[in-house]
């Protein structure tokens, strides 16, 4: 199986959409903008496309000259860690027959060095706090949790590169 997004810089406005097949660029907004030092500023606002449709605006963070209310990488590459924990916790609860009320996770991510001197992520830590029609003990939440990181695809993917820890909760 493969997985497909397109990222379209800069950013088709008034709900155009720009692909490759277009021969010719699209209205846009400017591309640049005065920082008020004088000096030109390339903006950092994108748009992610998905073969579902959806379409999001994205930026850079604004630490990195991008806009504050539009998705950055590092944000979408945690929430993808965290849905993906998410769906998996949720399959083997439905397997195991057992009753979840709800769940929620507030994930943070650190950015840092690398082994090689390079700006990452280099710790993420998920906090599921889920609500079970029948509690359960701290050792059987944390083995669901456990089970949920081995199958997440996006977990596996990054398991060498980023230290990934995961604090679960049960809310009662």
């Amino acid at each position: 199986m493969s997985f497909s997004v397109t990222v379209s810089w800069p950013p088709a406005t008034h709900g155009s959409h720009h692909t490759a097949q277009n021969s010719k660029p699209l209205q846009r907004e400017p591309l640049a903008s005065d920082s008020g030092t004088g000096a030109k500023q390339i903006s950092r606002d994108h748009q992610l496309s998905f073969a579902s449709g959806q379409v999001v605006a994205g930026s850079a963070a604004p630490e990195y000259l991008g806009s504050q209310d539009k998705i950055n990488p590092e944000e979408s590459l945690l929430s993808a860690l965290a849905a993906c924990h998410m769906l998996s916790f949720l399959t083997i609860v439905e397997k195991k027959r057992l009753t979840l009320l709800s769940y929620r996770d507030e994930a943070r991510a650190e950015l840092g060095r690398n082994e090689k001197g390079q700006m990452a992520i280099t710790h993420i830590a998920l906090t599921p706090e889920v609500k079970m029609a029948h509690p359960l003990s701290d050792e059987q939440l944390a083995k669901l949790h456990a089970l949920a990181h081995k199958h997440c695809f996006i977990a596996n993917s990054l398991a060498k590169e980023i230290a990934i820890e995961i604090a679960p909760r049960q809310k009662c």
